[in-house]
């Protein structure tokens, strides 16, 4: 058939293709947290409709909660009504919810995969740009407006344009000190921040081979920001391992069957695509973004580009990238004077990511004048890191070990920069203003290189310290 899974999975969920071009697609889960769904049930009140399949649909709060251990009810009393209403529309509904009682609460992009509920060949929405995440599973997952997160809870159905498919295969090996972040920032310099727009981006070629499922999770939750509606990767070995035993996941002679019926979703070996394109993973190093997009992004051993070498917008976004950073065309990136560090997000707060924080943390201090704050992205990731004994690592090297949450990626809650700090972070986006204050400026990268950073006060190569 020479299909792509991409292909295989929409048109198996295709329920008729509309006048407008567009597919109304079944939405086999749908992901509900505390920012969108607030806003959509209540125009289901409206329009006096029920929800479909509730027991296709999951929530959890995760923007909005507290890390710090506050409790309810929030002072924020805007976050506490968003609680409550949560709260309400689950219950009402007979949405199963993740609670902090639940033990199971978290980072709906981290708790998914988590729980099983993420599986490989489903189609999966959710109220969230970064629903990408979840494509490393083999699924095809892609973010939703609230009007749409409406029409999910009530028909099931949302009404889609098909994407073309783009393969980007990455070969040979990854060097000491590269991880997933690196790889994801690397494609999103090289293509763009606009090249996906109207793709599905399929990882391909064996850097995507041999990297763990984790590693996969954080590619295709920046899928987004190369453009890419979409990012998945083919379910394999890997795959089927991560999800084996998981809480909603196929059990017994069932999961046996899943795993046969998975396998046949991945793209076909002649698979037709729309654009084939290829790099060389034995060529990345650790990345550091410099600008107000995650395609303003260098080698750390780079130079920050210079405006009058690029041409018409790219130059003009450039400069205003660098004076809004404070940085100087063509001075290094390393060494640059961080504020805060901060490890966590949907992006990169799992326990690999904890895990290689911790081993370039262990037996150092924090910087002098950083604030620096290690945040689990579930109540499980949490509690696997302290019987690993990282949140001690963290503690003794004087991060602030936290509750499970979005935290300082978006800011919605009190983890915020301050005036013009500079943050080294983990977290997914370096737009203007997106971590809490309209003139903090953030620089992305690994996990493993935000500790590094933190423990000497500067933007430094980790490889200098493993």
């Amino acid at each position: 058939m020479r299909e792509t899974l991409f292909d295989k999975v929409w048109d198996a969920h295709t329920v008729r293709e509309l006048a407008s071009g567009q597919t109304q697609l079944f939405i086999g889960l749908h992901l509900v947290n505390d920012i969108t769904s607030p806003q959509a049930f209540q125009m289901l009140r409206e329009r006096d409709l029920k929800v479909r399949y509730p027991e296709r649909t999951f929530a959890s709060v995760d923007h909005i909660n507290p890390t710090d251990g506050e409790l309810r009810p929030l002072a924020d009393t805007l976050a506490e009504e968003m609680f409550v209403a949560m709260e309400r529309n689950a219950a009402e509904v007979g949405i199963e919810y993740f609670d902090e009682a639940s033990g199971r609460q978290g980072i709906i992009h981290v708790i998914g995969p988590e729980l099983g509920l993420t599986q490989p060949g489903m189609t999966i929405a959710c109220g969230d740009s970064h629903t990408s995440t979840h494509g490393a599973l083999g699924a095809v997952a892609f973010g939703i407006g609230t009007s749409q997160v409406r029409d999910v809870l009530a028909t099931q159905c949302m009404a889609v344009e098909r994407l073309k498919v783009r393969r980007i295969e990455v070969d040979g090996s990854l060097g000491n000190g590269v991880y997933a972040k690196d790889v994801i920032l690397h494609i999103i310099g090289q293509l763009g921040v606009d090249g996906g727009v109207g793709y599905a981006y399929e990882y391909a070629g064996g850097v995507f081979d041999d990297m763990p499922m984790e590693g996969r999770l954080t590619v295709c939750n920046m899928s987004i920001e190369g453009g890419a509606r979409i990012g998945y990767v083919n379910p394999d070995q890997t795959t089927f391992e991560f999800v084996r035993g998981r809480p909603y996941a196929p059990a017994g002679e069932d999961f046996d069957r899943a795993v046969e019926w998975w396998g046949g979703q991945a793209s076909d070996p002649d698979a037709d695509y729309d654009d084939v394109v290829s790099m060389d993973g034995a060529a990345i190093e650790p990345m550091v973004t410099w600008g107000i997009n995650p395609g303003h992004v260098v080698g750390v051993g780079q130079p920050v580009p210079d405006p009058a070498q690029l041409d018409g917008a790219a130059a003009a976004g450039a400069a205003e990238a660098l004076a809004f950073m404070q940085l100087d065309a063509g001075q290094p990136i390393a060494g640059r004077p961080i504020d805060v560090a901060f490890i966590g997000s949907c992006t990169n707060g799992r326990i690999s990511d904890l895990q290689e924080a911790a081993a370039i943390v262990k037996g150092r201090k924090v910087a002098a004048g950083v604030k620096a704050l290690a945040v689990p992205g579930s109540q499980q990731v949490r509690r696997e890191a302290e019987e690993l004994g990282l949140d001690q690592v963290f503690l003794e090297a004087g991060f602030e070990w936290r509750d499970a949450g979005c935290s300082m990626c978006l800011a919605m809650n009190s983890d915020k920069l301050v005036g013009d700090q500079m943050s080294a972070s983990s977290s997914n986006r370096n737009f203007k203003g997106r971590q809490g204050s309209p003139t903090g400026r953030t620089l992305l990268m690994s996990p493993a290189m935000v500790a590094a950073a933190a423990v000497t006060g500067e933007v430094t190569d980790v490889r200098t310290l493993l």
